[in-house]
């Protein structure tokens, strides 16, 4: 399906096109996308409590969050705000996340998202991992898929510990936007020639900026809006 869709029209740039490749990225979100399936930071906090290290009161306390910040059925508070991270010191949860990552995240990987992502390597192209989920859960996972460019939830920190607060712009909708283009300006990078990998609404703005959008996994009504956009769809499992 990822060949069928590299090829499906001549008149596209493809993996194997090196006419500019220092100009072409390829933008991979991950949870769903490169990672089928619920988010990295779901499994990790899951796993977080099952090993004790997170207690019921903070999971009650990021519930009560929600229940009283909530707009219209939206998880934005909770993404803005990880309040199971509160006062938690990033020494001792970033080398907990990386061993986490390699041996629980990193065995879940796609073999067609992979093969896409190492497509865009071989030829060349800048590739990056765009993610709302915290830095600490995907620079881990892109250390191991070698990619070296990371634009992920960066972390508010005090003299405590991690504070809870996402700091701005936060990597979905309109802020994934923004960081993408921030991340092609400073990299001399054609969004008309690039590509973007999304499965949600959360990558409409993103899918929107590249010459070369593929819907993966559609979730919450993605399939119909890839219609309407006549983006093309695939099923990475």
């Amino acid at each position: 399906m990822v060949q069928e869709f590299f090829m499906s029209d001549s008149s596209h740039h493809t993996p194997s096109d090196r006419s500019h490749p220092s100009r072409i990225a390829a933008f991979f979100d991950v949870d769903n996308t490169l990672i089928p399936g619920q988010s990295i930071e779901i499994h990790f906090v899951r796993y977080l409590w099952k090993t004790g290290l997170l207690s019921n009161r903070v999971l009650i306390d990021s519930a009560l969050y929600l229940l009283f910040n909530i707009l219209e059925l939206s998880l934005r508070p909770l993404r803005e705000r990880k309040i199971y991270l509160t006062n938690k010191r990033p020494e001792g949860v970033e080398p907990l996340a990386k061993w986490f990552v390699r041996s629980e995240i990193c065995p879940r990987l796609s073999l067609q998202g992979t093969a896409a992502l190492a497509q865009h390597q071989q030829a060349g192209h800048q590739v990056a991992l765009v993610s709302g989920t915290p830095e600490f859960l995907i620079k881990p996972l892109a250390h191991y898929l070698d990619v070296p460019n990371v634009l992920a939830a960066q972390l508010e920190t005090n003299e405590d510990g991690y504070t809870c607060r996402v700091l701005s712009p936060y990597p979905y909708g309109e802020g994934k936007r923004r960081l993408l283009q921030t991340f092609a300006d400073s990299h001399g990078v054609d969004l008309a020639q690039s590509y973007a990998y999304g499965d949600s609404p959360g990558d409409i703005q993103v899918l929107e900026s590249v010459g070369h959008p593929l819907v993966v996994n559609p979730i919450r009504g993605m399939a119909r809006i890839a219609r309407r956009h006549r983006w093309p769809t695939t099923l990475w499992a």
